[in-house]
């Protein structure tokens, strides 16, 4: 049985993981999941991501910690090479950790997976962002000891992470030494680690979607610093480079402790290890605190003594305002994300804990990324290399664009920087324009496998619907004129030199050899989505760069001196738009996912069993290809992204037929599914699908939540209420609302930033109403009439009957 095909979940275990609306809260250490729960209290800015390994860094699936964008190149190599094919792989890297904080009480170590504990709590809090602990250990000699921990990645200083570690004797005194490390794993692990991903006898690993291990040294020590005292305090930091991407890396930390005991410090440091020990003769009752403040900078380019100077002026301000300074800054940056972001749901506590769970992913994948890209996994794990898809502009910027447009601005100019390798890459493969990387760090391709790789030309649809949605929901012309119109441009180029208009004398223009996000059915021709979403590309980029011609003609000429734009392209983009062929079977009245996708023979839904899913770590890409089989339906997401093209007959023939041979082993799949499910009134389906997506990453669906959190599905869980029950559909000019409220839901609040505007939106049994929060006023399509919903107006929109 196919997961689609599967009863969704229903939350986590409640007797480990009690339900609580602002917090995931776990109970029991556990120790078969180890990968699944460091993802879940994962925490991170978008910049960097520290997994949520215990402090004491033993027992672990991956010890991570991630900086966006810090990778190393490696040689791909093609056991049968051809022109054209990628050339060199990026691989981000896990980066020198600093969790590590061991405990010994009688010099005997806390390990969690051997402890005995009288009490145990493990949270991550969505408002103040901070991942906390505590215990109560009784140790082999008998006698107990509280700990309590935080750690937290900041949102308010991208560079910066701040851990404390409180140790309290309870009932008898003891030597208690406090180990803080800043530890580069690459030379071997600590002696207590368990082999991350341990595998049994004989296994092949050959999962394409985890991250690659290097079979070379990559991080070359350049520099190292001790500028500490005899209490502990001042910065040690550490710096690096990349032996072949030769990017930079310091990373560095500062430690101040406070006891009413006397306290002995020793700090050692060397290329791959800098440690302080804290010794204290501890008594009942009087606590050891240790805070820990950390930084990592990293660079291109900039020397690694001056990114240790940078470090060193993090820590030093980040320890002169002190940990509580640092705490309200973080409440304060959360505090302004919930009030944009937050969704609350009425009559259903594990769904309201779980997607808030998911929108906290989307900020701390988003918050800081200060114009890089958001990878498939955030900062979260090394799964996908680290690697930028298409997810981002399809799933996670809509919800950026009416939550943080600011954010969504910063990641559309990231796409923008990649232009210059966007145009080599089209040259390599003999096209026109700039073809965006399938999968990408530093902007070159780094697919090794074309069919489902270089041949998803529609990654260039996604960055301009993606544009294209950030432009109507703010209204920023100024980013249109000085970096948007450009991206359209090369796009547009790219479609018209792809296509080709047929030889049949029918006038229609084709796309051939492609392939659609449906990776189970590759290099095909008129892949509707594909066509779908070209079609739109060309249109929008011919009609919005004749508008900033006439809005702005010096803009426009600076488009035309960059990228040699003549006027007669337009035209040329409108007509092939217009004679775009869109696959349709007149008999069954559905859209084919392409051209000859009703030939193939049906699969065996019958013959494969559960475990041989999801298909593609166990069947041969040839033997997939072959069948009627998808990993994501196609034709279901054009009709989310593109819904004004198709009827409601259309798309409901086309859902019912494309839902039962969609296998969902795609991340990306259920909570497309869902939306349309509602759109097209299968309500109890719509319902299914969403909890499927809003517990993927809770509940381990995929079982490679390990891998890191699935960013891309997180924004889908958001579209999921906002674009499936709530209806929204952007115009542009307008929107408008078909609120589908679930059966098993009270209500749904969420508010919408567009055009300097926000709105919040009830949605209830009835429909949906609007109200005015902020700002001129939203205007609003309901009964063939706008309504701007401005102060003292309240809209309401009924339920299709």
């Amino acid at each position: 049985m196919a997961p689609n095909h599967m009863p969704p979940p229903t939350g986590l275990e409640s007797h480990r993981f009690p339900v609580e609306p602002w917090r995931l809260v776990e109970t029991e250490v556990g120790h078969e999941d180890l990968g699944h729960t460091e993802t879940l209290f994962g925490v991170g800015n978008g910049y960097l991501g520290m997994r949520g390994n215990p402090e004491e860094g033993r027992d672990a699936h991956t010890h991570g910690t991630y900086v966006n964008g810090f990778h190393e190149t490696w040689e791909i190599q093609h056991a049968e090479n051809a022109f054209g094919f990628a050339k060199v792989g990026q691989t981000i890297v896990n980066v020198p950790d600093a969790k590590l904080i061991k405990l010994y009480v009688d010099d005997e170590p806390l390990l969690l997976s051997t402890a005995d504990l009288d009490s145990y709590e493990r949270s991550i809090d969505f408002r103040s962002g901070l991942l906390s602990r505590e215990l109560v250990w009784r140790t082999p000699g008998g006698k107990r000891v509280h700990v309590r921990s935080t750690r937290m990645v900041s949102m308010a200083e991208r560079h910066l992470a701040v851990m404390t570690f409180e140790v309290t004797m309870l009932d008898a005194s003891a030597p208690v030494v406090i180990s803080s490390q800043l530890l580069n794993r690459q030379d071997g692990e600590d002696e207590y680690h368990v082999a991350d991903a341990a595998l049994g006898e004989g296994e092949e690993v050959h999962d394409p979607r985890q991250a690659r291990l290097f079979d070379h040294r990559v991080l070359q020590p350049t520099s190292s610093r001790d500028d500490t005292d005899d209490r502990g305090r001042g910065n040690v930091v550490l710096g690096y480079t990349c032996t072949n991407s030769a990017m930079t890396l310091a990373c560095g930390f500062h430690h101040r402790i406070e006891c009413a005991s006397d306290v002995r410090v020793e700090t050692s440091v060397n290329h791959d290890k800098a440690k302080s020990v804290i010794q204290v003769d501890a008594q009942p009752g009087v606590p050891i605190v240790l805070t820990k403040y950390v930084s990592y900078h990293t660079s291109t380019g900039v020397p690694c003594e001056e990114l240790a100077d940078r470090c060193a002026r993090t820590l030093d301000r980040a320890a002169r305002e002190g940990i509580a300074t640092v705490h309200a800054g973080q409440r304060a940056e959360l505090d302004r994300f919930w009030a944009a972001s937050d969704i609350e749901i009425d009559g259903d506590d594990t769904a309201q804990q779980a997607l808030r769970w998911n929108l906290f992913q989307l900020a701390q994948a988003s918050v800081r990324t200060q114009e890089q890209g958001i990878a498939a996994k955030g900062v979260t794990a090394g799964g996908y290399d680290g690697h930028y898809f298409w997810d981002t502009e399809v799933y996670v910027l809509p919800f950026l664009v009416y939550t943080d447009p600011e954010a969504a601005r910063k990641v559309l100019r990231f796409r923008w920087h990649m232009l210059d390798a966007a145009r080599r890459r089209a040259e390599v493969m003999n096209q026109r324009g700039g073809l965006y990387p399938w999968r990408t760090i530093n902007g070159e391709e780094a697919s090794a496998y074309y069919a489902a790789g270089t041949a998803q030309y529609h990654i260039n649809a996604a960055v301009a619907f993606a544009l294209a949605r950030y432009l109507d929901a703010t209204g920023d012309v100024d980013f249109l004129a000085n970096e948007g119109a450009e991206i359209l441009v090369e796009t547009a180029r790219l479609w018209f030199d792809l296509g080709f208009y047929a030889t049949n004398n029918s006038g229609s223009f084709h796309i051939h050899r492609v392939t659609g996000p449906d990776e189970y059915t590759t290099v095909v021709n008129d892949n509707c989505y594909t066509n779908v979403m070209a079609r739109f590309n060309l249109r929008y980029a011919a009609r919005t760069v004749r508008f900033l011609a006439e809005w702005n003609p010096e803009a426009f000429a600076a488009i035309q001196r960059r990228t040699g734009l003549e006027l007669r392209e337009l035209d040329d983009w409108d007509g092939a738009a217009d004679a775009m062929f869109i696959p349709y079977d007149d008999e069954r009245m559905i859209h084919p996912q392409d051209t000859n996708f009703l030939d193939l023979e049906p699969w065996d839904w019958d013959g494969v069993p559960a475990d041989e899913y999801p298909l593609l770590l166990n069947f041969h890409p040839l033997v997939i290809y072959r069948h009627q089989v998808l990993k994501q339906a196609d034709v279901v997401l054009a009709m989310y992204l593109r819904s004004q093209h198709f009827s409601d007959e259309q798309k409901r023939r086309n859902f019912d037929f494309y839902d039962p041979i969609t296998t969902g082993d795609s991340s990306l799949s259920a909570c497309v599914q869902g939306i349309v499910a509602a759109q097209v009134g299968h309500r109890n389906l719509a319902i299914d699908y969403f909890r499927r997506a809003l517990y993927l990453d809770i509940c381990d669906v995929h079982h490679n939540t390990a891998d890191g959190v699935h960013i891309a599905n997180c924004g889908g869980v958001w579209a999921g209420i906002v674009h499936g029950f709530a209806g929204l559909v952007e115009t542009g000019e307008y929107v408008r609302f078909s609120p589908r409220l679930p059966d098993c839901w009270g209500a749904v609040r969420f508010r919408l930033h567009r055009h300097g505007s926000t709105v919040q939106a009830e949605l209830t049994s009835a429909g949906v109403t609007l109200t005015h929060v902020d700002g001129l006023g939203v205007p609003v399509r309901h009964d063939e009439q706008i309504t701007v919903v401005t102060e003292g107006t309240v809209l309401a929109i009924p339920s299709p009957g």
